[in-house]
């Protein structure tokens, strides 16, 4: 139970500039802690491969051509994730955050004693599974349970704190060459702190929209029909929209996948980063990024979500083709700041754009759905990068034959219904 849940919150484990714009209860700062602990060891636990990529590549032979492929399997975990996270819109959100915290927590910790690329690899499927349904109800509990009026600041605040766990990432890779068992001690430090958030994940209370939502449920009817019939509401109720969202979000994982996840291996590989030198670009560059992440997310409720997200995705692109181009000196940093930034943000007010514009009975649905199909179009284009890589010899010219998909995404974006400072029910209603 949260003692006086209707006291004012003060968040004073947030620096000043990253608190909320306005007042909010105090159960509202319990609820987002929790939840933005859970992205934080999400971030960390995701961006690992990322960062030691080329140790990881060493020491279980990955062939060149094979390391972007070998991400696109790991995506392949999105398929089944898209049959766990909806579970939240029959089970409830608190109790599916549990069991995902938990899981994921095993299966990383599982990466740590992999003896070949094929353990290694089924490992890391099994971690995502739970990860992305993870990250797709934080998403889905903050958009129920912040008010409308800070509905932005969270989203993109939830985005910097992602971003801080991939910046925690970065700073223990910077070891890597000195901790005892090399990248494993990696996937064992991340594996603790999860086993620690779910002790803790105890204290999140169920969401009062859910809780609501709960008394409709049909007890008699069986898990597997609910889960169809959510979905199949879904698309009735709301094809054009669904359609728009989708649009979007599959070029923007298609344009996006390679490019963010062989950030750490191109430094190194092409621009002759030290894994030190990758550690500092992360953590002081991504400063950067996190602080913008909050700014985004308040704009975008002053602003409007359509325009900032329009923005962001643009400033993505034009970051990350930069960033591949090959051109070096400062341009490579510059770039990496801009490109990072721009995904971030725009990432995560994509990732709380489906709990807004679809009603409680879809949300957990639509949001999961929204993840899955983005990593499904990131997949695609791993998949295509080795194929490129053979063409060209190179990842740059490969990864930036992706970012061709980046106008497809911004013609979705124009089809999306405004959220910024609107009730839920308001922004959910068929008219």
């Amino acid at each position: 139970m949260i003692a006086d849940p209707d006291r004012p919150a003060r968040f004073l484990w947030l620096p000043p500039g990253a608190r909320p714009p306005e007042p909010v209860p105090r159960r509202q700062e319990i609820v987002f802690l929790l939840v933005g602990m859970t992205i934080l060891f999400s971030g960390y636990d995701l961006n690992v491969f990322g960062m030691a990529l080329p140790q990881i590549q060493r020491e279980l032979h990955i062939p060149e051509n094979m390391a972007a492929v070998t991400i696109s399997y790991f995506r392949l975990a999105a398929l089944p994730a898209l049959f766990v996270g909806p579970l939240a819109d029959i089970v409830g959100r608190r109790r599916l955050l549990l069991f995902t915290v938990f899981g994921e927590a095993i299966m990383t910790l599982l990466t740590a004693f992999s003896q070949d690329y094929h353990q290694f690899v089924a490992a890391q499927i099994g971690a995502r599974i739970f990860g992305y349904s993870e990250e797709v109800l934080c998403f889905v509990v903050v958009a129920e349970e912040i008010d409308a009026r800070v509905r932005g600041w969270s989203t993109g605040t939830l985005g910097a704190i992602n971003a801080t766990g991939a910046g925690l990432a970065a700073l223990v890779f910077g070891l890597v060459n000195y901790l005892p068992y090399g990248w494993r001690s990696l996937y064992i430090i991340g594996s603790g702190g999860l086993f620690i958030l779910a002790y803790y994940r105890r204290w999140l209370p169920e969401t009062q929209r859910f809780e609501i939502h709960r008394q409709s449920i049909d007890a008699m009817e069986s898990r597997l029909s609910q889960f169809f019939g959510a979905l199949y509401g879904l698309v009735r109720t709301y094809p054009g929209r669904l359609a728009a969202l989708l649009t979007f979000v599959v070029a923007f994982g298609f344009a996006m996948g390679p490019s963010a996840t062989m950030l750490s291996k191109f430094l190194q590989q092409t621009h002759h980063y030290s894994p030190g030198q990758v550690t500092m670009l992360f953590v002081f560059g991504g400063l950067a990024s996190v602080v913008g992440n909050i700014a985004v997310g308040r704009l975008s409720d002053r602003f409007g979500r359509k325009r900032t997200l329009f923005l962001t995705t643009l400033i993505a692109g034009l970051g990350f083709a930069s960033f591949y181009s090959g051109v070096g000196g400062w341009i490579v940093p510059v770039s990496w700041v801009v490109a990072l930034f721009g995904f971030l943000s725009s990432d995560a007010l994509a990732s709380g754009y489906p709990s807004e514009i679809f009603p409680t009975a879809y949300r957990a649905t639509a949001t999961t759905l929204r993840y899955a199909v983005s990593i499904l179009g990131g997949a695609i284009a791993l998949k295509l990068e080795g194929t490129f890589y053979d063409w060209f010899g190179a990842h740059g010219p490969a990864i930036s034959l992706a970012l061709a998909a980046v106008p497809i995404a911004l013609i979705g974006i124009l089809f999306l219904p405004e959220t910024a400072r609107r009730q839920l029910e308001d922004i959910s209603s068929p008219g």
